[in-house]
């Protein structure tokens, strides 16, 4: 079995500040750089270059997944997280590790010009170790990456389901597009949540905003009506269009005698008489 020789990692130790600078070019004519400070890129191809040489030199495995490599894994993973959230793609995120073959391997080419057998030998274990970082570095990034999405769809969901207190005792949640299985599990729990802070006696649910209104949309506002009146609270559905109506009536949906309106003043002066205020204009 071929392995890396000595040699090859004194090549390495030795000419670390030379592969760093050639590496670093080739990084920013890449444009895998993008959003990264010279001096930033910098230290991590400093720090990145002592790992490898720190793993290799416990000459135990050049298995990446061994033990020797924990410390080069972990700096790889916070590297594709921080790039993650940069706004870098995969591609470049993962040409920190690959950009550094061409150096490298210019390097071992003048090494070992004199002996092609053991050029290609070496050549090859250290495109097969870089390969194996590589594809690490892609695996944690999209890790990553899922996870910054997740979190910024879960943002949008609370910023697209404000409930708004139009009055003592009433709430109103505005709606705005799609309405699915998640997007009504954040709707029941802000709502509820905002019923008990408040203590409020009605609670509208306005779907001027939702575009569509089929079997499924239909059951997801039903499952939060019913929430709400075991809050003890009523509920109202205002934003009732036209289509919206006759889409409701040709699916022969019921909605369980829940009271809807037109429009969200139309609800609010529902509800307003539901709690027995009297609005007057003025004199």
């Amino acid at each position: 079995m071929a392995v890396l020789q000595a040699r090859t990692l004194d090549l390495l130790q030795n000419n670390q500040k030379n592969l760093l600078g050639e590496w670093v070019a080739s990084l920013e004519a890449s444009g895998a750089a993008r959003n990264i400070k010279q001096d930033d890129l910098q230290q991590q191809g400093a720090d990145f270059l002592g790992l490898i040489i720190a793993a290799l030199k416990t000459g135990n495995s050049q298995n990446v997944n061994h033990d020797d490599w924990a410390e080069a894994r972990q700096f790889l993973e916070k590297l594709s997280h921080s790039r993650a959230l940069i706004g870098q793609d995969s591609q470049q995120t993962a040409s920190f590790i690959f950009s550094l073959k061409g150096p490298l391997f210019a390097l071992l080419q003048h090494e070992y010009v004199e002996q092609p057998a053991l050029l290609a030998e070496q050549l090859w274990e250290v495109s097969e170790l870089l390969d194996a970082l590589g594809m690490h570095t892609i695996r944690t990034f999209q890790k990553s990456r899922e996870s910054v999405i997740k979190r910024q769809q879960e943002e949008l969901l609370e910023l697209s389901t404000p409930v708004v207190k139009l009055w003592e005792g009433v709430l109103a949640l505005p709606m705005i597009g799609t309405l699915d299985s998640q997007r009504t599990q954040v709707v029941m729990e802000s709502l509820l949540q905002r019923i008990v802070d408040t203590g409020s006696e009605i609670a509208i649910i306005d779907i001027t905003g939702v575009p569509t209104v089929d079997t499924l949309v239909a059951q997801h506002l039903l499952k939060t009506v019913t929430a709400i009146r075991l809050m003890g609270a009523d509920c109202i559905i205002s934003g009732v269009r036209p289509q919206i109506a006759q889409t409701i009536v040709h699916l022969g949906l019921d909605l369980q005698g829940v009271v809807t309106k037109a429009n969200l003043a139309d609800a609010l002066a529902l509800a307003l008489k539901r709690l027995g205020v009297t609005v007057s204009k003025a004199v």
